[in-house]
């Protein structure tokens, strides 16, 4: 058995594989995990596996969030971009595209060649291409995630591309009487055009998209339509980090 943990800002993702492909998957609130099972010991986050109810694991690899170096106590720490990379080639089977990882507060770029990292970017200073700019905007609009992400038609113009001012134009469009369907549909535009000029950097025929905005169909839908590349959601977008470790753990043994 073999361990994978992600630990997100917004949640921790623990994958498990067994006899060589993914077994199990876990996410846990972020903060709550640290409250409940983990503690800080010599500089090293020590989890509690026994209380997670997990098993004994031959070999455990994590990775942080962003800029976070997080020491897990018994386990090989890979950075996150490894972590993502190993991910999205477990599983998409591809060797070469461009991965695209939006998550709770950060963005991730990825241009895969052969197998291989040719190069990357990485943008965890603003949350407006994030889960969390999303969330904010879904309340705003007073509708769930699910219902923002049925829109990507004849989209409301928002030129703001910050999370906090964001808000402000979109609460003035609400007042102008503009409806919602057209109002998510902007907010989803506007993701697109945060992080378009990244993607262009890294012209791809395929997109791997990965993180928890990989579940907002609009954004798939504005990708395929102003890229021209086709867009791969793997089948499971949100635990691509935490697979990744675990993949590399998996392939580290049998070399």
């Amino acid at each position: 058995m073999i361990g994978g943990i992600d630990l997100g800002s917004r949640n921790v993702k623990i994958v498990l594989f067994k006899n060589n492909s993914l077994y199990k998957t876990y996410i846990y609130e972020t903060i709550s995990f640290y409250k409940k099972y983990g503690k800080k010991k010599s500089n090293q986050l020590q989890i509690d596996f026994s209380a997670l109810g997990l098993p004994i694991m031959e070999k455990v690899v994590s990775t942080g969030y962003g800029r976070l170096t997080i020491e897990v106590e018994g386990a090989e720490s890979i950075p996150e971009i490894k972590a993502h990379l190993y991910g999205a080639l477990y599983q998409s089977g591809l060797r070469d595209f461009t991965l695209l990882d939006l998550g709770g507060q950060d963005s991730k770029i990825i241009k895969v060649r052969k197998g291989k990292m040719v190069d990357f970017l990485t943008n965890d200073k603003c949350a407006a291409s994030s889960g969390r700019y999303l969330e904010n905007m879904a309340k705003v609009l007073d509708i769930t995630l699910e219902d923002l992400s049925n829109h990507w038609e004849d989209p409301v113009s928002l030129s703001s591309t910050c999370a906090v001012f964001g808000e402000s134009e979109l609460i003035g469009k609400i007042v102008e009487g503009h409806p919602i369907e057209r109002l998510a549909a902007g907010v989803n535009y506007t993701i697109f055009k945060r992080i378009h000029p990244l993607l262009a950097k890294f012209p791809s025929d395929t997109i791997v998209f990965t993180g928890g905005v990989a579940n907002n169909k609009a954004l798939v839908r504005i990708l395929e339509k102003e890229t021209g590349s086709k867009v791969l959601i793997p089948p499971y977008p949100q635990f691509n980090g935490a697979i990744g470790c675990a993949f590399f753990g998996l392939e580290k043994m049998r070399n």
